[in-house]
Order: structure tokens, then C-alpha cells, then sequence
């Protein structure tokens, strides 16, 4: 009998190209690592690189993800908000403001066993005024002691020392703090002295000759010249896929093992949505 549980969790997916990625390697990562769940960051993956859809929700759901985390994009499209009005499997920060539609906080089940999934938003260097996301996640463990201690947290924020600094905080309280937004992997995957699991960002689902899964043109030109330029998603292979695989305990909800998950397809196509 199986003592741990595997869960996938992969960062930013940007657009097409990294919902044609998802569409091809989902599957064969689910059987290499034999994960019992997926958990994603789609914020990113509207056609122009901000946002999400209904569409593209169920897509996800269908090639077997579990729980959609997002950030500060999530509102990009219009369409998604009666979807977060009425559905869990899509999360928004949970520190938004109580009026915003959706929830930051869900559970889902492993063969019986329940998972609790979170997702809270930095605030350095981020334009939205929210809620402390340490406080909000202290709230969020009162609630969710008596469901489960199988919790994976992501916190998608803009600096280094937010990310860490949350893993250290909840080091021991929950399963997993992952972070996302920067969409660069970072290198620094370990299990914290509690027992949490930690890296400081999953990294992206998308090209990766590019800014963050960005054209570069156009953002070279305004960091050249600070003239506003519109950024475009690029859709051109080689495109990555980043995440990690964390191992954890059934019983005490700790976390036994983290490894970094890279892909690189060179001839990879957008796919239409």
C-alpha cells in the first residue's frame, strides 16, 4: 500500500503554445511520476497571454488537472467571472476583496483522501491594495484544519523574498508553498526544516526565446526608449514546460520529496482555442 501521495504542479501557462505543451506532455508526466493530482497556474493562458476562459478551463480539466490557480490577471477576461461565481476548481488570491466573484481556497479528492488547495497574491511591487497574504493564509489553516493537512499553497507575487518568506511562515503548517508570476524557474527546490516543500517559482508553460512568454521586441523597445508599446504573446517553438512533482506523507500531511520538472520541445505548434 502506497504511504505518500504525488501531486504535479506546474507554473504560467502563457497562451497556445502553452496549452499545446500542456496537451502533450500532461500525460506522459502523470505516468512517469505517477501523480495522483495536478494542480496549474492558468492566469496566462488566454490567447493573448492575460486571462483565462471557460473554454480553456474545461480544456485543462479534460487532460486531467485538478485545481486552476491564478493571480493578478485573472480578470483579464470578462467571460470567467460568472465560472468564478459558480465553480471551485478555479481559484482567484484568496485576499482579494470579499466582493470579488470566486473563492481562493478549495479541496479536492485523492481515492477518498482530501486536498486542500490555496492561493494568495503577494503585495511588493504588485499594483492591486490587498489583503496581508500571511493573514489571510493564518484564516484559511483555521478553516481548513478540521478538512484536511494536505494543503498546497500558491503564492503569486513578484519578489524573492515574499515567496520565501511565506514558505518560512507556513513551514510546517501546510504541505507545499510553491510560487508563481515571474515565470522563471529557480533552483532552489527543497523540503523546509518542518516538513514544508518549498521553490521560490515553478517557472512557465511557454516559448521560451522570448521575455516570460512574451515577444521581446516590443518589451525591448520600451525598456529602450520608455515609450508604451503593446506586448504580444509569442506562439514561435522551442517552448518549455516547468513545474515541480511533491511527495507527500498521507498521514501527517508533510512533505517527503520535491523535484524540479523541466521540458524543452523544439517544433511544438499553438493549438487553436
Amino acid at each position: 500500500m502506497q504511504n505518500s501521495l504525488k501531486f504535479l504542479i506546474i507554473g504560467d501557462i502563457s497562451g497556445n503554445l502553452g496549452l499545446a505543451m500542456l496537451e502533450a506532455y500532461l500525460g506522459k508526466l502523470k505516468e512517469r511520476y505517477k501523480v495522483d493530482g495536478i494542480i496549474v497556474n492558468g492566469e496566462n493562458a488566454g490567447n493573448q497571454g492575460k486571462g483565462i476562459t471557460p473554454k480553456i478551463v474545461t480544456f485543462m480539466k479534460n487532460l486531467g488537472v485538478n485545481v486552476i490557480t491564478s493571480g493578478n490577471h485573472i480578470w483579464a477576461k470578462r467571460e470567467i467571472l460568472p465560472y468564478l461565481a459558480s465553480n471551485t476548481d478555479l481559484l482567484r488570491p484568496a485576499n482579494f476583496p470579499a466582493g470579488c466573484p470566486g473563492v481562493g481556497v478549495t479541496t479536492f479528492d485523492v481515492a477518498g483522501i482530501s486536498v486542500g488547495v490555496v492561493n494568495v497574491q503577494g503585495r511588493i511591487f504588485m499594483r492591486e491594495l490587498l489583503d496581508c497574504p500571511f493573514k489571510t493564509m493564518d484564516s484559511i489553516l483555521t478553516y481548513l484544519k478540521d478538512k484536511t493537512n494536505k494543503i498546497i499553497v500558491d503564492i503569486h507575487a513578484e519578489t524573492t523574498s515574499e515567496k520565501i518568506g511565506m514558505g518560512l511562515y507556513l513551514d510546517g503548517r501546510v504541505s507545499a508553498v510553491v510560487g508563481t508570476h515571474t515565470h522563471v524557474q529557480t533552483a532552489d527546490e527543497r523540503v523546509l526544516p518542518k516538513g514544508t516543500a518549498f521553490i521560490t517559482d515553478l517557472g512557465m508553460v511557454g516559448a521560451l526565446d522570448c521575455m516570460i512568454g512574451m515577444k521581446k521586441e516590443p518589451i525591448l523597445g520600451n525598456m529602450l526608449t520608455q515609450m508604451p508599446h503593446k506586448f504580444e504573446v509569442c506562439t514561435d517553438a522551442p517552448a518549455v514546460l516547468a513545474g515541480v512533482v511533491v511527495e507527500v506523507d498521507k498521514v501527517s500531511g508533510k512533505a517527503l520529496d520535491i523535484q524540479r520538472v523541466r521540458i524543452v520541445d523544439e517544433d511544438i505548434k499553438p493549438i487553436r482555442m
